[in-house]
């Protein structure tokens, strides 16, 4: 793995730019690219199949928060999928930030991905070469800065996340993600934010990429993740929860019960704890515990920042 840092300054995100044309540098597969040349093969396995599992890490103050939970999880996701990443979790750390660090990425968002390569088209990837790669960028906000404050729409989708024995839920990967997309597409089409999701048994999951909070009669209530990603933010969210003396219940949860909350939250790594004014046509009070919970968060990550080895 080559530890020479990128001297390539990475140029600010412009809204409609694409991402494959711009000025940096990119880590692949050991090495530091020119952003530009950091391209791969259209008969790469994980491109027709899926075989891709990938991370979002978000960068405060030039500090990854939880680097390590992140790229653990990454390699986790690799080995669900049946596959193992040629690198470790640690040396994923080293070279994230060193990518990070030589542009001097203050606020940024980090997108690692591993996928098989061209070496068969079958439908299994036995023999391909699983391929690393690891990008940064400033960070562009997932909604506008003030929708912290005021609240998020969602539509509940007609997707449902899958049984457990149906599709590779533990992993974030290509292929579970697809299900978001197709959610989040309709509902942007219909003019919400962003799309709730129900479970196979048609109980409460996940919005398309972050974990859902209820607050009942003072205390959080959040969807057992069996069928979907159990998210690094949305473990933070409940450890901070559980420190203050705030109730958490981890348990099934039906539609129904929405008339109950006086709150409601995502949570995720672009997200951070993300207040919902809306769902469908009810709505809901926004601050009160997600305001207290999102200000406990802010803190625990200015604590990683201010004692991270940089």
């Amino acid at each position: 793995m080559s530890g020479a840092a990128p001297a390539e300054p990475t140029a600010p995100l412009t809204a409609g730019e694409p991402f494959d044309d711009r000025d940096g540098v990119i880590w692949l597969d050991g090495a530091f690219v020119p952003w530009r040349a950091a391209r791969l093969h259209v008969l790469s396995h994980g491109l027709h199949y899926a075989t891709s599992v990938f991370e979002g890490e978000r960068v405060y103050d030039g500090v990854v928060f939880k680097l390590h939970e992140h790229s653990e999880r990454l390699c986790a996701s690799a080995r669900e999928l049946g596959f193992e990443l040629p690198w470790s979790a640690t040396e994923l750390d080293r070279a994230t930030r060193a990518l990070v660090r030589a542009p001097h990425l203050r606020e940024a968002y980090v997108r690692p991905l591993a996928w098989c390569g061209t070496e068969t088209m079958s439908v299994s990837p036995r023999g391909a070469r699983v391929h690393v790669a690891i990008a940064a960028w400033p960070w562009p906000h997932v909604f506008a800065p003030e929708a912290q404050l005021r609240g998020v729409r969602l539509a509940t989708a007609r997707w449902r996340r899958p049984p457990p024995d149906t599709a590779p839920v533990r992993a974030k990967g290509a292929a579970t993600y697809a299900t978001g997309a197709l959610a989040r597409q309709a509902a942007e089409r219909a003019g919400y934010d962003d799309a709730l999701l129900l479970d196979h048994r048609g109980l409460l999951a996940e919005a398309t990429g972050a974990n859902l909070f209820l607050v009942i009669d003072g205390a959080l209530h959040t969807p057992v993740p069996d069928c979907f990603l159990d998210g690094i933010t949305r473990r933070t969210v409940i450890a901070a929860a559980r420190r203050l003396g705030i109730r958490v219940h981890e348990r099934r949860i039906a539609p129904a019960e929405l008339a109950r909350a006086d709150e409601v939250f995502l949570t995720g790594t672009a997200y951070e704890v993300q207040p919902v004014r809306a769902i469908d046509d009810r709505t809901f009070p926004v601050g009160g515990l997600g305001a207290t919970l999102l200000g406990d968060y802010r803190e625990t990550v200015a604590a990683a920042t201010a004692s991270a080895d940089r």
